[in-house]
């Protein structure tokens, strides 16, 4: 499990070093990602990975919704290796749909991690803390039952 948020630097080649602690269970690959809704990367360890590529080939590619959703995540799928230095590449035309530039928060996500550049990602934080008492009756059952 991927949790917590940590600042990392892209180097000039575009090479993201992975924390140690995240090394070992990185060891098969990585598939790096567009985010549906946001402007972010998910990146996931290999086998995490294969089990959305199943789910995605259940889609219809006749239903353009469907469609869309295939061509978004499949299109930009990017396999990554960890070098010996546990760094991997960040293909450009991702770093270019998530605005990653030099700082950037690695967040873990339980299965995967989401890239954000660093500024969008304190913004973003900031929106969720803003959450309007008004915007709660939008939660679904399942979060309206989550104690924590």
């Amino acid at each position: 499990m991927f949790r917590g948020a940590t600042a990392a630097n892209l180097d000039n080649k575009g090479r993201l070093a992975i924390p140690t602690r995240y090394r070992e269970a990185l060891t098969n690959g990585l598939v790096c990602t567009v985010d549906l809704y946001q402007p972010c990367l998910l990146l996931y360890p290999l086998a995490e990975w294969e089990v959305i590529e199943q789910k995605l080939a259940t889609l219809s590619s006749m239903n353009p919704v469907e469609r869309r959703i295939q061509r978004l995540l499949l299109g930009h799928a990017t396999e990554c290796q960890m070098d010996n230095a546990g760094r991997i590449l960040i293909a450009g035309t991702l770093r270019q749909h998530a605005n990653l530039d030099k700082s950037i928060m690695l967040v873990g996500q339980l299965n995967k991690f989401e890239l954000w550049d660093e500024t969008r990602w304190q913004q973003q934080i900031a929106q969720d803390i803003a959450l309007a008492p008004e915007d709660l009756h939008q939660l679904s059952d399942k979060l309206q039952n989550l104690t924590i």
